[in-house]
């Protein structure tokens, strides 16, 4: 009789048992209606516990003791990864624990813009709430050392692209992306790039592309601005290059570029200096790049803006002193006319 009461006990505990864990296998796979996408944050560290209460605040599942009850028997609570997860449209709790332990965080983008200065992508991403600054108070050289960088100055290096990131990432993790991805723009572009071009090495090209990148306004003239500078450098004669100008006077400048500008001596200054900057003056993209290593044939020597964002080129001073007339004389009452052709002796 004895044996018969244990055998009873022991297939009650187990059909007890076995409808327990169909209630919670039916309760974990139930659909959790969703009227808005929910974003959930899981902290490092965080317990099986302090997840399932989380999820349960935002109604992401109806039984938090369901949940942990599952979670364990199944032996995963120690596979959950932090991060910022989104549901939305039809969900249930066991596809939120699958996601929670594969990981699939929230990836968000930022970008950063062809033709801004290194300040501006900064101050770019500061703006980002969901990312984590940690270079606010830094010099532009401890940047620099973080890096691995000892060209001293930190302009032009960075690529502008689309960056993902996850929440909590770092400004300085987006900031190494867009530095090691530039080498690696810089060094395949240099490997495809013409003969006999007027620079000495890579970083002189990277100049030179962020003048093109700057002077711009429209994509299918890259090459052919490319093709003027390239001239001027083989002719020794100077760049004269408002953009340059424009960077050497730094905060000084407050927006109209005036003759006293031209004749202020700046390391920038390409209507005094000979040959090229010190420095890029922006970031170029790799289609500026590409120009700077493939320049357009041709013979022109000049150019002015249409003010549509095209430019006139032209091979001599003469017709562009002409197109000067035509496209900006009319156009801007206070107009800085160009300065005749400057050789390097």
């Amino acid at each position: 009789m004895i044996k018969k009461i244990i055998a009873a006990v022991i297939l009650f505990s187990i059909l007890l048992v076995g409808i327990g864990y169909a209630y919670i296998e039916d309760n974990m796979s139930g659909p959790v209606e969703l009227t808005n996408p929910v974003l959930l944050n899981i902290p490092k560290g965080a317990s099986l516990s302090i997840v399932a209460s989380q999820l349960k605040k935002q109604n992401l599942i109806s039984s938090r003791m369901v949940f942990i009850a599952y979670t364990r028997f199944n032996q995963q609570s120690q596979k959950i990864k932090a991060g910022e997860y989104e549901f939305k449209g039809d969900v249930s709790p066991l596809l939120i624990l699958n996601r929670l332990i594969e990981g699939e965080v929230v990836h968000r983008t930022i970008t950063l813009v062809e033709g801004h200065r290194y300040t501006v992508l900064l101050q770019h991403l500061w703006s980002e709430p969901y990312l984590k600054e940690t270079l606010k108070d830094k010099a532009e050289q401890e940047i620099l050392t973080l890096l691995g960088e000892d060209r001293g100055q930190l302009e032009g290096l960075l690529f502008p692209d689309t960056y993902s990131f996850t929440k909590g990432e770092t400004d300085l993790s987006i900031i190494r992306r867009a530095y090691q991805k530039m080498e690696i723009v810089l060094a395949d572009e240099w490997k495809s790039r013409q003969k006999k071009l007027p620079y000495e090495n890579a970083y002189e090209a990277l100049v030179m592309a962020s003048i093109i990148e700057k002077e711009t306004g429209l994509g299918s003239e890259r090459d052919d601005i490319a093709g003027v500078f390239v001239r001027r450098l083989r002719k020794n004669m100077r760049l004269q290059t408002d953009p340059t100008v424009i960077y050497g006077l730094g905060d000084t400048y407050a927006g109209n570029l005036t003759r006293r500008h031209l004749k202020t001596k700046t390391p920038y200054n390409t209507y005094m200096i000979d040959g090229l900057p010190p420095s890029p003056i922006a970031a170029p993209g790799r289609e500026a790049i590409h120009a700077a290593l493939n320049p357009a044939s041709g013979t022109s020597l000049y150019f002015v803006a249409r003010g549509d964002g095209s430019h006139e080129f032209t091979s001599n001073f003469s017709d562009h002193k002409k197109a000067v007339v035509k496209y900006q004389k009319k156009r801007v009452k206070n107009y800085r006319s160009s300065p005749p052709p400057v050789t390097v002796n």
